[in-house]
């Protein structure tokens, strides 16, 4: 298969798994999941806000980005391809891994691996409903 076919099955899969997983969690919760991934996962270094300047930021020695520049610092278009793969671990970042431990991805993965022990679940599926989830909430972001 060739690179753009992988992409776009990859790109199916995971809007089909956000409709599946995302939309029945949110209805669970009453909460978008994006925003939920954003606060636990993203926030203490990116603050709610997404301007860089969480509770751990201090703790960094390089600069936390400001999520909101994303798509001017990119003339005008979100990034999404980027995003995700800094999410899943796929595009190293200091403060977010090395290759053999991309934190997002394997955080996920576990997850997925607790849920689907409860019954028939797509674990690709699972991990990539939270990725989608979380770039669009930085997407989101972006906008304001």
């Amino acid at each position: 298969m060739s690179p753009a076919t992988i992409t776009a099955l990859c790109l199916a899969l995971s809007l089909m798994g956000m409709t599946r997983i995302g939309a029945a969690q949110q209805n669970a919760q009453g909460t978008d999941l994006g925003l939920r991934e954003y606060t636990t996962n993203c926030a203490r270094c990116h603050e709610t806000n997404g301007k860089g300047d969480g509770n751990y930021a201090q703790f960094h020695k390089i600069r936390i980005p400001d999520l909101t520049l994303l798509s001017s610092r990119n003339n005008g278009v979100f990034p999404t391809e980027r995003v995700r793969e800094i999410i899943d671990g796929t595009h190293v970042l200091i403060l977010h891994g090395t290759p053999g431990m991309p934190v997002w991805g394997d955080k996920y993965m576990v997850k997925a691996a607790e849920a689907c022990r409860e019954g028939p679940c797509d674990s690709v599926a699972y991990v990539q409903a939270r990725i989608g989830a979380l770039t669009e909430y930085i997407r989101k972001l972006n906008a304001r």
